[in-house]
């Protein structure tokens, strides 16, 4: 029973860090783009809004994944290496937007939000979900 107790723990807590790590993927999205996310995707449906945003949500979920399912033995070190590897993976997204951003015309931010198709959105989500790949593969 101590088995399915600590399992139930476990699973509570790195959920909760998972939910707290996707919260920071959109604030971060949110603030990298013009104007709240929120109403650009679910009052306009923004297409270009929720690809980017998703491909935010789906790397940083794949970072916690990766770091909960190769857990340190221990509880904590686990949670900490999610913590650790969650955040790096949001700071990383947020330093390719910055160089795309500086590579190519226009303002990255805005182009996202347009509610006209650009291709730059799914170099922005690609970008996202590279970087996310990496660091998933570098997690041992």
């Amino acid at each position: 029973m101590t088995d399915v107790l600590d399992g139930l723990v476990g699973a509570i807590t790195f959920t909760a860090v998972g939910v707290l790590l996707l919260l920071g993927g959109f604030f971060l999205a949110d603030w990298l783009t013009p104007g709240p996310l929120r109403h650009q995707i679910w009052s306009e449906r923004n297409r270009n809004a929720a690809i980017f945003l998703s491909s935010a949500l789906l790397g940083v979920g794949a970072i916690a994944f990766t770091s909960i399912i190769t857990t340190y033995t221990g509880f904590v070190r686990g949670l900490v290496s999610t913590v650790v590897y969650g955040v790096v993976g949001l700071l990383l997204m947020a330093g390719a937007f910055w160089l795309l951003d500086m590579l190519t015309p226009g303002k990255l931010g805005e182009i996202l939000v347009d509610p006209q198709p650009h291709p730059a959105v799914w170099v922005s989500a690609s970008a996202n979900v590279a970087i996310a790949a990496i660091i998933c593969a570098s997690i041992s």
